[in-house]
């Protein structure tokens, strides 16, 4: 097979499914822009990673991405984002953008000052997120914080296509934990936007926010012009492997040409 080559490339990663959304937003965006889509699903789930481990994880895949030459690196999840980010930007001689919990609007829209961030387990239990969450809010509202790893793993392991039931169930189940008063929730782990239908049809008194289009708006300075190549790299491991990864695509109605990351 023929490699793609990239110019100047933005380079966009998760640990699995959740950052394709945020990739392919990029490539709509600007079009013309090369961008490098990385599955990373040898390392699912980056929430479930101490910060020690997730430093060392995410300074391995930099350097993996940087052999393309990118204009910037987007780490399309919230764990690493909120924990190591800060870490990785004095560290690494490529722009890296984060995603964040985008608590400020959830708290602009919301009617009641009363949000959820739901999220990965470590996320949600971490120092950096309450700290964050402090820092973010200004006190202005009340912020509760959900873990829903459990729905994270629904989408990376394609339950959520194929069991819609089950799905939704455990979708219901989660927004029943919320506070009563809770009317605005961020998807704050980039596997929970695929769930989103399950979400509009469990909570329609809730308002569910992307913090993608977020992202997408700071690689505006980044964004250059090449050929609008779109490359695909999955990394597997055993339950995660790259034929069950096809078969989700396929269900999801997504042709892209995969190369297994060495």
């Amino acid at each position: 097979m023929n490699k793609v080559i990239l110019n100047q490339p933005i380079a966009v990663f998760d640990a699995g499914i959740g950052s394709y959304a945020i990739a392919r937003k990029i490539a709509d965006r600007f079009p013309g822009q090369d961008v490098l889509y990385f599955a990373d699903r040898a390392n699912f789930p980056y929430g479930g990673k101490g910060r020690t481990e997730l430093l060392a994880v995410m300074r391995s895949t930099i350097e993996r991405l940087e052999s393309f030459g990118p204009a910037a690196i987007v780490i399309a999840s919230n764990a690493p984002s909120v924990m190591v980010l800060d870490d990785l930007k004095s560290w690494s001689r490529t722009p890296i953008i984060g995603v964040f919990p985008p608590v400020r609007r959830a708290l602009d829209t919301s009617l009641t000052k009363r949000i959820a961030i739901m999220g990965v387990a470590s996320l949600m239990s971490s120092s950096e997120i309450r700290a964050y969450v402090e820092r973010e809010s200004a006190s202005q509202g009340d912020v509760d914080l959900v873990s829903a790893s459990d729905l994270v793993e629904l989408v990376e392991n394609g339950a959520f296509l194929t069991e819609p039931d089950r799905t939704l169930t455990a979708v219901r189940a989660k927004l029943g934990t919320l506070h009563p008063d809770t009317d605005v929730a961020t998807l704050s782990s980039t596997h929970l936007p695929w769930l989103l239908r399950y979400f509009e049809e469990a909570g329609p008194h809730v308002r569910f926010l992307d913090p993608a289009d977020d992202v997408v708006e700071a690689i505006a300075p980044h964004a250059s012009r090449g050929s609008g190549a779109f490359r695909t790299l999955v990394s597997e491991r055993e339950g995660y492997d790259i034929a069950d990864f096809r078969r989700m695509l396929a269900r999801l109605g997504l042709d892209l040409t995969i190369e297994r990351a060495r």
